[in-house]
């Protein structure tokens, strides 16, 4: 693309642009030397450096890593925004799709868990995470503000995959406590972020211990919110414990990870070990069934 500049050529002593020969450029990469034209000048430290030197060196440059590995989280949590963006936008469409189908087909139910049922729908573990109850605003927005307070710590230390991975680790966590905790019938669906939010309380908790931190006021915060569960009825106490068990497990997987090379590795192998109980833990209770 050409912004209108005369062609020069190399032989009549103006510099050019490397990567476009028919524009002069009188400003020089401060790294490597070369002419580079105003599309192609990166502001640096000092002048400007081309789009090449800019980008070899991004590729050279190791990131930033977290405290237990992870790609450090430098701006604004995403992954957490990424998870308060889509409860809201399916509490949204909870409201304005006829028909009660977004609850319909992704609540979760034990019956949805087995097979012999005729309803074998497991996604609906992971999917009920995502959805609150509509004659209830209070909860959604106490647990997505609970997501904000804890995505804003956990994330940042974990960094976004793993903290992606423990939050959805904890929302089928949550799913596989209520199937445990609770009769297959009557069948009683159940939604709610709940669950992940208290395996954030979980993790939170391993981290904080592992970093030599006060876990006290945390311990009271999720014997309140705990208590809640079994004062206030329509709330799934179940689905509360079995978040914060998963979340616990999941974070210690990351946190007492050996350290080394391998530790990615190690991390990713304790998680999938997580996940593996979740799955054993629905599969003997649809056998006792």
């Amino acid at each position: 693309m050409s912004f209108g500049y005369p062609a020069a050529e190399p032989s009549a002593g103006v510099p050019v642009c490397p990567r476009h020969p028919d524009r002069p450029s009188y400003v020089r990469c401060q790294r490597c030397g070369r002419p580079a034209c105003p599309e192609c000048q990166r502001a640096a430290a000092v002048g400007f450096q081309c789009v090449d030197c800019v980008n070899e060196l991004s590729r050279s440059t190791p990131a930033v890593r977290s405290v237990y590995g992870g790609t450090a989280v430098v701006d604004r949590p995403m992954a957490t925004f990424l998870l308060i963006g889509a409860c809201v936008v399916l509490y949204v469409l909870q409201w304005i799709v006829p028909g009660d189908v977004i609850f319909q087909n992704f609540a979760f139910a034990s019956a949805f868990a087995d097979p012999q049922y005729g309803h074998f729908e497991p996604w609906r573990m992971l999917t009920a995470a995502f959805l609150h109850s509509q004659g209830f605003v209070l909860h959604i927005a106490l647990n997505m503000y609970t997501l904000w307070i804890f995505g804003q710590a956990l994330e940042p230390l974990l960094g976004r995959t793993r903290f992606l991975a423990i939050y959805l680790l904890s929302a089928i966590g949550g799913s596989v406590g209520y199937m445990l905790l609770t009769p297959v019938f009557p069948v009683i669906p159940v939604v709610g972020a709940s669950g992940a939010i208290f395996g954030m309380f979980g993790a939170m908790l391993v981290i904080q211990r592992h970093r030599g931190g006060d876990t006290k006021q945390l311990w009271v915060l999720i014997a309140i919110n705990g208590a809640i569960g079994f004062m206030v009825s329509g709330i799934a106490w179940q689905a509360h414990l079995g978040g914060l068990v998963t979340g616990a497990l999941s974070a210690a997987a990351v946190a007492y990870a050996p350290r080394g090379p391998r530790r990615a590795l190690y991390q990713a192998a304790g998680l999938a070990v997580v996940a593996v109980l979740l799955v054993l833990a629905t599969a003997l209770r649809t056998a006792a069934i």
